[in-house]
């Protein structure tokens, strides 16, 4: 075990939950801290909660870190605004990012989302990313962003629009060949090895996954 400590944020959610999970029975931490905005009832000797509001995150709540998993992320139907959505997934992963430097944080591990593009006409997709830019220029020495498409797997809450896509992906997905296979689904699970496996990697510099990219990193040993 090296004499490191993570972050976690948004671990309540379908990738941030398997992650807290890897996390937890890996012993490649000496820390693992989960910034979440309610107890998790969470019982490990190497796991430390930190209740937040993230409106008013400071560096006052976080501790010395190595990496930093950002997990963090909303529909429009939840956050209710274009407004509340950019707060989720763009202010808050930026400021984390900040945040995080100055507690000594060497990676920065996001999700983002296929098809992110501060150009592109979607909404959803611009502002993802104009966060990774925005957190690329804050200067880590190694930044890892992970672009997912459709993801599979129990998220614990009532998303039916996103179950119909998920079933009708998986009807499709054999049929998705050569350039279409990066479209193919893929199980939050493996999103969240392949970030693990990346971050202990110890890579320099900014590192782009996108699905297919992030299966074949997921099949190697954790």
């Amino acid at each position: 075990m090296e004499n490191k400590n993570a972050l976690i944020a948004g671990a309540t959610g379908l990738i941030g939950s398997e992650l807290l999970r890897i996390l937890k029975h890996h012993p490649y931490y000496q820390k693992v801290y989960v910034l979440t905005r309610r107890p998790l009832d969470i019982s490990h000797e190497r796991i430390t909660e930190i209740i937040v509001n993230f409106d008013e995150l400071s560096a006052a709540d976080l501790p010395q870190i190595d990496d930093i998993y950002c997990c963090l992320g909303t529909t429009m139907k939840k956050a209710g605004s274009k407004e509340g959505f950019r707060k989720v997934d763009y202010d808050y992963p930026l400021k984390l990012a900040k945040l995080g430097k100055e507690k000594g944080a060497r990676q920065y591990l996001i999700v983002t989302a296929l098809g992110a593009d501060k150009k592109s006409r979607f909404f959803y997709n611009q502002v993802k990313g104009e966060a990774e830019e925005a957190i690329a220029a804050t200067g880590y020495e190694a930044l890892h962003i992970f672009r997912p498409s459709i993801l599979l797997g129990d998220r614990g809450e009532n998303r039916t629009g996103e179950r119909i896509g998920q079933v009708m992906m998986n009807v499709m997905s054999p049929l998705m060949l050569g350039t279409l296979k990066k479209y193919r689904p893929i199980e939050g699970k493996n999103v969240a090895e392949a970030m693990f496996i990346a971050a202990k990697q110890n890579l320099k510099g900014p590192h782009l996954f996108e699905s297919e990219k992030i299966k074949i990193l997921a099949k190697s040993e954790l």
